[in-house]
């Protein structure tokens, strides 16, 4: 129970940084995507009945917060927690420096799902510059993040099986 709660205390102030703090003191470009590190926490560090739909889940909610498009972000999520799952077998999850690699990586991935998904369905096309434009500053962004999530001492806590 006590760790519920404790996911529950982090989850209700990533959503409360992400949606009402860094929008009025950081640019869009860099703003750092707080709910994407978070999955990837997720993603190498619990197990996979609770991970696969809080990852989900996660995608949804920025769906909801910031999204034009209900389940772009939810389906960019789920698949790219799926790669991150698949290789996290045969990786040492331990590692902080694999945390922030796989944080690029998953941005880099949740990125060129979004924009495939947004050219195949969407009939606006002027958003690829715009997306192109902010891609480096929100990168080095995220990576900024994951290394502070990842030097922390919670960080280094032993993944439980599943």
């Amino acid at each position: 129970m006590r760790a519920f709660v404790r996911g529950l205390l982090v989850l209700l102030t990533v959503v409360a940084l992400q949606a009402s703090v860094l929008p009025c003191y950081l640019d869009s470009a860099f703003k750092p995507d707080l709910l994407l590190v978070l999955m990837v926490y997720l993603a190498l560090r619990m197990p996979t009945g609770v991970s696969l739909p809080a990852a989900y889940g996660l995608g949804l909610l920025k769906d909801c917060l910031s999204s034009v498009y209900l389940g772009l972000n939810g389906f960019s999520f789920l698949v790219v927690y799926l790669t991150i799952r698949s290789v996290s077998e045969r990786l040492y999850v331990q590692s902080c420096l694999l945390f922030v690699l796989t944080v690029a990586a998953a941005t880099v991935g949740s990125l060129a799902i979004n924009l495939v998904l947004l050219l195949i369905f969407s009939q606006a096309s002027t958003f690829f510059p715009s997306l192109l434009h902010q891609f480096v500053p929100h990168l080095l962004m995220n990576a900024f993040v994951a290394s502070l999530v990842a030097i922390t001492p919670d960080c280094m806590t032993p993944r439980t099986t599943s």
